[in-house]
């Protein structure tokens, strides 16, 4: 017995420390990427002012003029196009499969969720530029590479992350919450509204986060439907350039101080997402504690 439990302790310490080297190992390569970002893309905004790289509306890199003020607020509006789009929808489905739907029903929409999340984005831009450009151009208007386009994509991409996260949320609350709001007299959707939707709110801010990170950071998709103009939008009509697009199509042929630029375009957008998620978490925790 002496010997076992020798044995039981040495194998648990052992998967202790592989975890634990695990951990640090993913912290180290995420801090070695920031880094190599940020070592390559510094020179370049220190060299032409940060406030001019960031608030330029020029991005022309033959005549060293490196503005990605338009490409900001085209990232910006895409992403919260696919938000407005796709937040209400993906939430929507989450009540239903959570509280509403049949199991029979829910057998059904759930594998098909799971499946969209599969799909890879060149797929979705396929999608967009072959139905949903032709039909914003015949029956809206413009070009149908627009932000319009853009926005549509991107809800129907950040559907499986809210519905599924939106869903565990909903499910989590505990039943003593439903049943004594029904036992007061409320109906099914007021206990859904008034009980079980502030309960899970946390969770639901927290699918609603990863779905903005995932809307902001899609490349290939936009790249297809938004049409890459940089140039700043009047109206979800017109074409736009994100950060993630310009760094796309520009990566392959880029050098010296043009390459450097699109690992600038890289640090501002790694600091965006760093303060969309640091802020949302804040927001989170206070709702929480409240």
């Amino acid at each position: 017995m002496a010997i076992g439990g020798i044995v039981m302790n040495f194998k648990e310490k052992l998967v202790e420390k592989f975890l634990l080297v695990n951990a640090f190992l993913a912290v180290f390569i995420v801090g070695l990427i920031t880094l190599f970002i940020f070592k390559e893309g510094l020179p370049v905004m220190l060299k032409f002012g940060l406030s001019n790289f960031i608030f330029g509306q020029v991005w022309d890199p033959i005549g060293e003029s490196f503005g990605i003020f338009t490409m900001i607020i085209g990232s910006f509006a895409v992403t919260l196009g696919s938000l407005v789009l796709g937040v209400p929808l993906g939430v929507g489905c989450a009540i239903f499969l959570a509280e509403i739907a049949p199991r029979q029903v829910s057998k059904i929409i759930r594998p098909a969720i799971e499946l969209l999340a599969g799909i890879p984005s060149v797929v979705y831009g396929f999608f967009g530029l072959v139905i949903i450009t032709p039909v914003i151009r015949n029956y809206i208007g413009g070009t149908g590479l627009s932000l319009l386009a853009g926005s549509i994509i991107l809800a129907i991409m950040i559907l499986p992350t809210v519905i599924s996260i939106s869903e565990d949320a909903i499910r989590a609350v505990p039943k003593e919450y439903k049943e004594g709001s029904l036992a007061l007299g409320a109906t099914h959707w007021q206990t859904i509204n008034n009980v079980i939707l502030p309960a899970a709110k946390s969770g639901i801010l927290a699918a609603i986060v990863l779905g903005m990170g995932r809307a902001i950071g899609e490349t290939m998709a936009v790249i297809m439907v938004t049409g890459n103009t940089v140039a700043l939008p009047h109206s979800i009509l017109d074409p736009v350039r994100t950060l993630t697009g310009n760094i796309a199509i520009e990566m392959s042929y880029a050098a010296d101080e043009h390459r450097q630029a699109l690992f600038a375009t890289g640090v501002v957008l790694f600091i965006i997402i760093m303060m969309i998620n640091v802020s949302l978490s804040l927001l989170t925790r206070k709702r929480v504690i409240d």
